[in-house]
């Protein structure tokens, strides 16, 4: 099979752009030609294609007239189009993925697939199919006033960067994409989400439900370990790892932390990182900050903490990092809320609170005093078995020939 990968990174920028690199190396590893379209940019991973790729675009670069181009090739990218029509005809691919394209890409390129007769299928890695900002979340709250199709709302409550006139820009793209081009409906065969709460959020807003195949990320191949290597943890501090942000309740934490006097450390880094600081000092929490780490370095401090805490106040999808703790044997306290409750069962393979409860949260981090820990850590590792990259490939590839299948059976 032929197909053709696209994401607007070709690094492992984030949790979405790793997914779509190790989903192209899978589906290489097992007989398949795959070819990428992204975006230029120095840290890319080297490949063929990338003479095919789109030229960069940074919201915080370039001069006026650059500036002036943006909102052009935010909505519809001629650029884009032009390249990726290009890389069509050289590859012939049978199937393309896409995963996010919005802005530096853009849609323009479904046109290209469309009328080439090629399926698409698209992975919704966030909730920028509805949501104007990605998350369902601003200003500090879950937000869906928008819900449904009212992107006006967008600019009342300046929900994007908390600026009216991005906010204005990114409500015209919603209405343009969804309401007048339609350009997403017209023109993938099938999305594929992560969690079925994301699949349920979809269709309240209107997308069809027999379109949208549940299809959970895998963890990272490194996160792993035998049953029989799990151990009891060597330290008592509490870890969270992944983006210092407001969605992701860290506040929360810190104050459950400072009640119960739990040494707590974070690692990764973000736009809260100040703030989370000056709160840790006020209330003389005992809080650490490790910074960014990866691979064995990160696999060693998961393992030599007591629990890993997920504290998030919007609708989290499917966190990687609930995954690899979990598949490390790992008791994790998260909150109920989003995807989350798909995976942890409350008191069986990990502890649920309410998001933003503090008290609930000093509840659940006492309770690791009485629970049986040896018995969830064991569970919270065979909960997730299934959520590797070989049965994530199967899935994947099966839904390629359903979309071939059906593309080739007369009507």
């Amino acid at each position: 099979m032929r197909i053709l990968q696209v994401n607007k990174f070709h690094y492992a920028r984030g949790g979405a752009d790793k997914y779509y690199l190790s989903l192209g190396r899978a589906l290489e590893a097992s007989g398949n030609e795959v070819a990428y379209f992204s975006m230029r940019h120095p840290k890319n991973e080297a490949t063929p294609y990338a003479k095919y790729f789109v030229s960069r675009l940074s919201f915080n670069e370039g001069g006026f007239k650059d500036k002036l181009k943006t909102p052009g090739r935010m909505i519809y990218s001629l650029e884009a189009k032009r390249k990726f029509k290009k890389l069509v005809v050289d590859f012939k691919p049978d199937i393309i993925h896409i995963h996010n394209i919005y802005h530096q890409i853009s849609p323009s390129i479904l046109d290209v697939a469309k009328k080439a007769g090629i399926p698409v299928v698209m992975h919704v890695h966030d909730y920028k199919l509805i949501c104007p900002n990605y998350q369902l979340f601003a200003h500090g709250e879950i937000c869906e006033a928008c819900k449904p199709h009212k992107y006006y709302k967008c600019v009342q409550k300046k929900c994007f960067k908390d600026s009216r006139s991005k906010s204005f820009l990114a409500a015209l793209e919603m209405y343009l994409h969804h309401s007048v081009l339609k350009i997403y409906e017209r023109n993938i065969s099938a999305f594929i989400t992560p969690s079925t709460f994301m699949k349920s959020k979809l269709v309240e807003w209107g997308w069809p439900a027999d379109k949208i195949k549940v299809i959970v990320n895998p963890f990272d191949a490194q996160m792993s370990l035998s049953s029989k290597e799990i151990t009891p943890s060597l330290e008592k501090y509490l870890l969270y790892f992944g983006r210092l942000s407001e969605e992701k309740g860290l506040k929360t934490l810190i104050e459950a932390a400072a009640l119960t006097g739990t040494k707590l450390k974070f690692v990764g880094d973000g736009p809260q990182k100040i703030e989370l600081d000056t709160l840790a000092k006020k209330i003389n929490a005992d809080l650490e900050f490790l910074g960014f780490k990866s691979g064995e370095e990160l696999k060693q401090i998961i393992l030599k903490a007591r629990t890993v805490v997920i504290p998030s106040i919007w609708h989290e999808n499917m966190p990687l990092s609930l995954l690899e703790a979990l598949n490390l044997g790992k008791v994790v306290i998260a909150s109920n809320i989003g995807g989350i409750p798909e995976i942890i069962k409350d008191g069986e393979n990990g502890l649920l609170f309410i998001p933003g409860d503090i008290q609930d949260l000093v509840r659940k981090i006492n309770d690791l005093d009485i629970l049986d820990l040896a018995a969830i850590s064991q569970r919270a590792q065979a909960s997730v078995k299934n959520f590797n990259e070989p049965e994530n490939l199967r899935q994947v590839n099966k839904l390629y020939q359903e979309i071939l299948d059906k593309k080739n059976t007369p009507e």
